[in-house]
């Protein structure tokens, strides 16, 4: 099936410029041309040097720390310029959805920035969107426009199935990702274990609110003498996991590995998980990784050949469901 725009048009923004020139590789299309400036007085500033008349256009970028405000805007002033110069279609690829945690309102007088986001999103002029295992799943709700949620869960699976273990055991470090840890494991062939995770609330803030911190209150399942992987979507500051990791230790673990999709790693995350007795830290370039993030324990892998074939897909008008109902798909790495 022929695309019904002449032609295709890939866009980054300053969010994830490596895994956005991958694509543009795989895909075998040059990289967009586009200026973006940052003023001094902090207003950001973006010209297309290219036409995108009737153009199918799909801009990447990840809502990535630092100056996680400045990516938002970009992605924003970014489909703005693209509609107003006429594109057929904009597709928002945002491997990484910020603000995910706040997808519901879990106490009073908070808002649900993860819809506020995604209004801003469509009032842009976004057509679509494209993104990579949402935090949690209803946020494709929060949109009135398609919204295809990708998982790269399966380049995590392949990793391990590839090392060909007989006494693996996948540990979900709470009950909340349970489920999808289950889908992990059996994707695996390999038994589940849970961390039973409860946060205790502390009222000794100077303002008379509270704190919540992570306890680990007990293990279901028995990792004695096992390989235990830990898996999650994202790992944001490490505490949870590592809370996770000293309980495998306690318990008996032979060895401990830990993979997730999103590596955020903000703050001392990762120098606090090269220091503990983790074996690797599985991830993928969803979010770029500063070098000194990085150690050889770190092994990531790229999304960059999902997100190319996906895009060909959208622009071909072919279904993008029946790459994971082929195990063998070269997109499935």
């Amino acid at each position: 099936m022929g695309s019904r725009f002449d032609e295709m048009r890939i866009f980054a923004g300053n969010g994830n410029s490596a895994l956005a020139q991958a694509v543009c590789d795989r895909v075998g299309v040059p990289l967009g041309d586009a200026t973006i400036v940052k003023f001094s007085n902090e207003n950001i500033f973006i010209k297309l040097n290219e036409s995108v008349r009737e153009k199918d256009v799909f801009i990447v970028q990840s809502l990535s720390a630092p100056d996680l405000s400045d990516r938002v805007m970009e992605l924003l002033i970014l489909i703005d310029a693209c509609k107003r110069a006429s594109a057929g279609r904009i597709t928002a690829v945002i491997p990484y959805y910020a603000y995910g945690r706040t997808d519901k309102r879990d106490q009073p007088r908070v808002p649900i920035t993860a819809r506020l986001l995604a209004d801003m999103i469509q009032v842009a002029g976004a057509h679509q969107v494209l993104t990579i295992d949402l935090h949690a799943g209803q946020i494709q709700g929060f949109f009135s426009i398609p919204t295809d949620e990708l998982t790269a869960m399966h380049l995590l699976v392949r990793y391990f199935a590839d090392k060909g273990w007989d006494d693996a055991i996948v540990v979900s470090p709470d009950v909340g990702f349970a489920k999808r840890a289950r889908n992990f494991a059996e994707a695996l062939g390999a038994p589940l274990a849970i961390a039973e995770k409860r946060r205790v609330q502390h009222f000794g803030r100077t303002d008379g609110g509270s704190l919540t911190s992570p306890e680990i209150l007990n293990l279901i399942g028995d990792v004695a003498g096992k390989r235990c992987i830990l898996v999650d979507d994202e790992i944001a500051t490490g505490g949870s996991m590592l809370e996770v990791i000293d309980l495998l230790e306690r318990e008996g673990a032979r060895e401990i590995y830990a993979s997730c999709v999103h590596a955020v790693l903000a703050g001392n995350a990762a120098q606090r998980l090269r220091s503990s007795s983790l074996k690797e830290l599985v991830t993928t370039d969803t979010l770029p990784i500063a070098p000194e993030k990085r150690w050889p324990g770190l092994v990531v892998l790229s999304v960059s050949h999902l997100v190319a074939e996906v895009i060909q897909r959208i622009h071909s008008g072919v279904s993008v469901d029946t790459i994971f109902q082929q195990r063998n798909h070269p997109a499935l790495g």
